[in-house]
């Protein structure tokens, strides 16, 4: 598993505005690095486009490498560590750049410079 890779996962029931339920997730891990670690950080995507809006989201249109179907967001601000075991089978690949994107949306939220 590499940082990048796009996953369907089971997210548990939540509260709010987190996200829950089986969806595509983005991989920010490297197994390379944290493969014996039980969790794996990620960032649930949504193909509702009018999440847009929000700071910290990233257009991902749907594409062969990457296995989506539709269009979708990234939801960056919702970043979270997953129990592998609920991840399930793997969709694709994102592009270089839209990788690009998402670490610079998180520099932006975390005050990163």
């Amino acid at each position: 598993m590499r940082a990048g890779d796009l996953f369907w996962a089971d997210l548990p029931a939540s509260a709010g505005r987190e996200q829950s339920g089986r969806r595509p997730v983005l991989v920010l891990q490297d197994d390379g690095f944290g493969g014996t670690l039980p969790t794996v950080l990620i960032i649930p995507l949504t193909s509702t486009l009018a999440a847009r809006r929000f700071p910290g989201s990233v257009f991902i249109p749907a594409s062969k490498p990457n296995g989506l179907t539709l269009d979708s967001v990234i939801l960056t601000f919702q970043i979270r560590a997953l129990d592998r075991t609920r991840l399930q089978s793997q969709l694709g690949v994102i592009e270089a750049t839209i990788l690009d994107q998402v670490y610079s949306a998180l520099d932006r939220l975390t005050g990163h410079p």
